[in-house]
Order: structure tokens, then C-alpha cells, then sequence
């Protein structure tokens, strides 16, 4: 019986890994073994402005490399005047240049104020293309887009991993796996280990690591976790492997069931109406204000200081 050849499959800018993850199920469903709902265009959006963003974030990187490597090469007068400037300062002093002298030096001039005020105009368009991101996300699972560490761009990745319908991951093992964060069994003689896979969607595996990292510098759970760790002898890969594995244990729960989140709207006025600067807030916490600021706005999520935040500000 002749085989069947796989159907055309369109390549276009949604990534490698949404056409293989097509032809994965255009393959099950012609053989009869697809047992689940494919993807459906839910997230099709969100797919749509995660990539815009990335798009812009990269083209943004390479405008900087590009003026770092102009400075490199220009002549000395011009690099002894703008070379030792970093980040921001940089980009607005070169973005103001009045390019002049002879025709070496204003070639020089004119590209760098090229680049950097392309690399203004990328840095508005990411952050729009982010606030703009961050409202869908926020809309479509605000379970998700609350938990700790969660930003818009790694939120808009991991519901792009799991597809519109994620009831098509039976279980939080399977969403592992799909992330390349399941254990792999590494063990040689007397070692016995394990080692993260190296299948699986790279993007949301990444995603996961970024959550890791956050929440490894800020949130103090999770700074226990790492100590405790530590002193039990693991090393900081190995810690970091047992981090995204809890973390894809969580995510999945996010992604597949309705996570109810605390209301913050109310912190913010009733601060105000007692007369309460945000630094006295902080001291009496002993936080810093931003900590307060961010909670109130609803940027980072933190249920117990939101609780007893709001208890504090009632009896105040």
C-alpha cells in the first residue's frame, strides 16, 4: 500500500515550531490516530503582536550592534567622544548629532544618528506593541499573566505553545515534555542525575527559564528553595532544572483551569483617601516603594502582602 505523503504546509512568520506542530497533526489526522483537538485561531492574535514585538526587539539589537561597531572603526576624535557613552545616553546624544567637518567624519556622524534614531523609533514601537500585548494577555488569561515572574512577552509565549484549546495537553507531564523541561535520566556508574531535554518548544522553554531567573532574584520562596538546595549539595543548573519543571507544573495549571485573581483596584484609592504616601506604606512593610507601587498597579502579583496590605489600610 503506498504511503501518504505529508499535505503542503504553508511556512510563514509564526515560527518553526507552529509548522511542525501542523504537519505533526495533519499526519495523525489522515492516519486516523489524532485523539485530540488540534490548535484552534484563538491565540492567533496574541501570536500575531508576540512577533511584531520580537521583531522589533531584534531589529532594535541589531541597530545597536551596528553603532557599537561604527564606533569601533570611526576616527579617533569621534570615538574618544562617543565611545565611552552606554545605553540611553548614547542613543539621545548621537540621535541630536548636527553631523559636520570633512566628508569621513559626517559620513560616520550620519549613520550613527541613522541608527540611533531608528533605534528610538524601534524602542517606542516595542514597548506599544508590549502594552498592547499585555492587555490581550491580560484578557484572555489573567490567571496566567498574574502569577509571579509572569511578564506579557513570556505569558503571550506560553498560551502560544499551548495553542487555543489547551485541553489538548491530558496532563501537566505532557505540558513538561512540550516544553522541553521533563527530566532525562543521565546517570553514569555511581552518579545518579538527571538533565533537562533538549526537544520540545526552545521558545517556551526559554520562557520558563526567564520565570525561573525572576523569581530566583525577588521572590523569597523561591530564594529558600534555592538555598535549601545549595546547601543539599545541587548545583545551580541543577536547581534551575527543578525550577521549570515546578514552574511547567504551575503554568499548566494556569493554562488549562480558571486561577482566580485577588482584586488590587481598591489598594490604590484607599491609600489616597487616608492620606498615605507610598514611603510610609514601604517602611511599615519594610519594602521598597516601588514593591508597593508595582503591587498596587498590578504589575507584580503578591497575594499575601495585597491582603495584609489592605487589612493595614482599613485599620489605619
Amino acid at each position: 500500500m503506498p504511503s501518504i505523503g505529508p499535505p503542503h504546509i504553508a511556512h510563514t512568520a509564526v515560527g518553526k515550531s507552529d509548522s511542525i506542530d501542523a504537519y505533526a497533526a495533519a499526519r495523525a489526522a489522515l492516519s486516523g490516530r489524532a485523539s485530540s483537538a488540534p490548535k484552534d485561531a484563538t491565540v492567533a492574535g496574541i501570536r500575531a503582536l508576540h512577533n511584531a514585538a520580537r521583531s522589533a526587539i531584534k531589529a532594535r539589537t541589531a541597530a545597536l550592534n551596528q553603532i557599537t561597531h561604527l564606533l569601533f572603526t570611526a576616527p579617533e576624535t569621534i570615538r574618544a567622544r562617543y565611545g565611552q557613552l552606554k545605553g540611553a545616553d548614547r542613543t539621545d546624544t548621537l540621535a541630536r548629532l548636527r553631523p559636520t567637518g570633512d566628508a569621513v567624519h559626517v559620513a560616520v556622524l550620519t549613520a550613527l544618528k541613522s541608527l540611533a534614531r531608528r533605534v528610538k523609533e524601534l524602542t517606542a514601537e516595542h514597548e506599544e506593541l508590549i502594552k498592547t500585548l499585555d492587555g490581550e494577555v491580560t484578557a484572555h488569561n489573567p490567571g496566567l499573566r498574574a502569577a509571579y515572574g509572569v511578564g506579557p512577552d513570556t505569558a503571550a509565549q506560553l498560551l502560544v505553545t499551548a495553542g487555543g484549546n489547551p485541553d489538548r495537553m491530558r496532563t501537566e507531564a505532557s505540558f513538561a515534555a512540550l516544553c522541553g523541561a521533563a527530566p532525562v535520566p543521565a546517570s553514569s556508574g555511581r552518579t545518579n542525575r538527571h538533565r533537562l531535554s533538549r526537544g520540545g518548544d526552545r521558545a517556551a522553554n526559554a520562557a520558563l527559564y526567564r520565570i525561573a531567573l525572576v523569581r530566583m532574584s525577588s521572590d523569597p520562596r523561591t530564594r529558600d528553595y534555592v538555598a535549601r538546595q545549595t546547601a543539599a549539595g545541587r548545583t545551580k543548573k541543577e536547581i534551575i532544572r527543578l525550577l521549570k519543571r515546578a514552574i511547567a507544573r504551575e503554568m499548566f495549571r494556569c493554562l488549562t483551569t480558571t486561577v482566580t485573581v485577588p482584586g488590587i483596584a481598591d489598594l490604590r484609592p484607599l491609600r489616597q483617601a487616608k492620606n498615605i504616601t507610598l514611603t510610609a506604606a514601604a517602611r511599615h512593610f519594610g519594602v521598597w516603594p516601588a514593591t508597593v507601587s508595582t503591587l498596587e498597579r498590578g504589575i507584580r502579583r503578591d497575594d499575601t502582602l495585597a491582603h495584609t496590605y489592605r487589612d493595614w489600610l482599613n485599620a489605619a
